[in-house]
């Protein structure tokens, strides 16, 4: 019988061998050992919900049974592992299924190119292919961006200091870079904080004359005779999703002007660039949906202005936004797709795939020794083949509006939360200092001492959740598609009652009295 592993120790000998440049390791100190769809069982035998899926890599959760089956088929078979680009039998196995599920007008006039294995090699991949398609080397980005650590990702990424990429305001209806959102509405017709806007003649808060029979806070019937405060709070919660949409729409079409105008103006500065390059959600940059209509605008210039779009989809693809690729929301066809994490089944897979028109590079332009993980491609096809087959993007769709519906519920009791939003299974919750000073974004001050306590507690309660977005404040959710109701329960009680412990230990923020998610007191 194999010693009993020693925890502590593991850690140190990582702690002190390892670079200062690791991440997780940091905030999330346990060591893994076993785990199972949702569950990570630690080497001191304690288990864990797991919302983080490895950065979003693992859309059937940890050690899937067609992933493994997958696996073994390729080790048993005695197929070699590693190929370069060569074609083989599991590579073309992947590219077909990979095609099928892509947007048709990429399906049938694409190309597929590989890359090494992350993310960030597939953006350097498709930065390479604009700039020799168009002869051009600017690029259009977004603030809030992340696309990857390598200096040509980095470079398209929120906080970098490259000037040869020029900036655009990303639509981000809680912190609006043109006033219009935040947790005030400063307009000449406002004059309340967001959710309690009175109604002309009414003499009534917005949002407070509930639907009965839907409670947004726990998912069962208020009925007749239920706590009204629920009732009002839940209502809130309903005014308040109502006007951050609105606010949404109005910022979005603020930042898509600008981008028009940039390309448009002779005189902006802004050279014809070789791309623009967007997220449909960014993830890192706080969990930020793009609208639809912002996004249909973005094609339409780029299209008018022959400029390539390049979307990155390396977090959002494979069902997490509730569908197959979150572009299909919009409707729009970009003319690169950028993929990678769960397209390799858990397993390192980058590809891109583009319009045939650009596929102008010679050969070797962008190589890598990797590019023919053979295992990632099997575990991907495998993958991608039971996302599609058993409709997981719309049970993502739909579990993952209960849970934001919850999320908004929640926060309606705590005023440190700032905002909810999400996609799918793809969800954020944004933490603020509600009595600090509201920025030029219309907003309270991120509050990232707060975020790193509810991480902590969290974690003590057995539930591991990622932080993001501007100064780290929000508290992001990336559950396995294969999420069941029962668990997604299980991790929202779990994250309630985290955030209830550290507004009560972290001084700053307050809260209301919070019900547990099943409407008893904790």
């Amino acid at each position: 019988m194999a010693p009993p592993l020693d925890r502590e120790q593991i850690l140190r000998r990582q702690s002190l061998r390892e670079s200062a440049a690791r991440t997780y390791a940091r905030s999330l100190p346990i060591v893994p050992v076993r785990a199972r769809g949702l569950t990570i069982e630690g080497a001191d035998g304690r288990r864990y919900l797991d919302c983080l899926s490895g950065a979003g890599t693992l859309a059937l959760g940890h050690n899937h049974p067609v992933v493994l089956e997958a696996i073994r088929a390729v080790l048993d078979s005695g197929a070699p592992l590693h190929v370069l680009d060569l074609a083989t039998p599991v590579k073309d196995a992947f590219t077909s299924e990979l095609f099928a599920t892509l947007p048709r007008e990429l399906a049938e006039h694409g190309k597929v190119q590989f890359c090494g294995p992350a993310g960030t090699d597939a953006v350097e991949a498709a930065l390479t292919l604009v700039r020799t398609a168009t002869g051009r080397s600017g690029l259009m980005a977004f603030t809030g961006a992340y696309h990857g650590m390598t200096a040509g990702a980095l470079a398209a990424s929120g906080g970098a200091r490259d000037t040869s990429v020029t900036r655009l305001p990303y639509p981000y209806a809680y912190r609006c870079p043109f006033g219009t959102g935040g947790a005030r509405d400063l307009g000449p017709d406002s004059g309340t904080e967001r959710g309690t806007d009175i109604e002309p003649d009414s003499g009534t808060e917005r949002g407070t004359d509930v639907v009965r029979g839907t409670d947004l806070v726990q998912g069962t019937d208020i009925g007749q005779g239920s706590d009204d405060r629920e009732a009002e709070a839940a209502g809130r919660a309903v005014g308040d999703a109502e006007r951050d949409a609105h606010h949404a729409e109005r910022g979005a079409e603020l930042a898509a002007r600008w981008a028009e105008n940039a390309l448009a103006d002779p005189k902006s500065g802004v050279p014809r660039p070789a791309a623009m390059i967007l997220e449909p959600v960014q993830g890192e940059g706080g969990v930020i949906p793009a609208p639809d209509s912002w996004l249909r605008r973005m094609r339409e210039i780029t299209a008018a202005h022959d400029v390539p779009l390049i979307v990155d989809e390396v977090q959002t693809g494979v069902g997490r936004t509730g569908a197959f690729w979150a572009v299909e929301h919009s409707g729009i066809v970009p003319d690169v797709l950028v993929l990678s994490k769960a397209i390799g089944g858990s397993l390192p897979l980058a590809v891109i795939v583009y319009r045939e028109e650009l596929d102008t590079w010679r050969p070797g332009t962008h190589a890598g020794t990797f590019r023919g993980n053979q295992l990632a491609m099997a575990a991907g096809a495998a993958t991608l083949a039971y996302v599609r087959e058993n409709g997981l993007a719309a049970h993502a769709a739909e579990l993952g509006a209960r849970m934001l519906a919850r999320l908004r519920g929640l926060a309606a009791h705590h005023d440190c939360i700032g905002d909810v939003r999400g996609r799918g299974l793809m969800l954020g919750v944004e933490l603020v200092e509600p009595a600090g000073p509201v920025g030029a974004d219309g907003a309270p001050p991120p509050a990232s001492r707060l975020a790193a306590e509810v991480q902590q507690q969290c974690l003590d309660r057995g539930l591991i959740v990622e932080l993001g977005g501007r100064g780290a404040a929000v508290v992001r959710l990336l559950p396995p598609l294969t999420l069941t109701d029962e668990q997604a329960d299980a991790v929202l009680d779990r994250l309630a009652d985290a955030i209830a412990a550290a507004v009560r230990t972290t001084p700053g923020p307050t809260g209301s009295p919070l019900p547990t998610m099943r409407g008893t007191t904790p």
